[in-house]
């Protein structure tokens, strides 16, 4: 018998029927926020998750994001988060420090509450970066969401 033969797989799985998903989105740089929850939520409901599953709350910018991210994660009520947002530079150290303490916040929730949350929030140079990234980046956000929630499922 060889290696691969004696190890149990997981592969991915996008099947989003059955789960809920919280999406929170900043409302800074709202037309690129629009376009990333728009792809978002087309992509999880082409993945098959209910619209009536769904739900979305929206803070005014990137720092808050976490906070709201943690209380969702804790109610128990969602399989996944998604945190949507758009940090364009500017010409101030801040973009830094938002960028930076935004992804550390949301990964922070992440691992301590055990629920997966996408990171979709673009840090771009400009307003022409995040127009370009914004549609793949909000599918790819709701992709993540529902593999990481249904492999959570799998292993536990």
């Amino acid at each position: 018998m060889s290696f691969s033969q004696q190890i149990t797989a997981i592969e991915p799985d996008l099947t989003g029927a059955g789960l809920r998903v919280g999406i929170v989105i900043s409302r800074f740089n709202p037309e690129i926020g629009d376009g990333l929850r728009k792809a978002c939520v087309d992509e999880l409901i082409r993945l098959g998750v209910d619209a009536a599953a769904v739900t979305l709350a929206s803070v005014p910018g990137a720092l808050e994001l976490p906070l709201v991210l943690q209380t969702m994660a804790q109610s128990g009520r969602y399989h996944a988060l998604v945190a949507i947002g758009c940090v364009i530079r500017g010409e101030t150290y801040h973009f830094e420090v938002v960028s930076n303490e935004s992804a550390r916040g949301i990964l922070d929730v992440q691992l301590n509450t055990g629920i997966p949350i996408a990171n979709a929030v673009l840090t771009t140079e400009d307003d022409d970066q995040a127009l370009a990234r914004m549609a793949v980046k909000g599918a790819e956000a709701a992709q993540a969401a529902v593999e990481m929630a249904n492999l959570l499922r799998a292993v536990k």
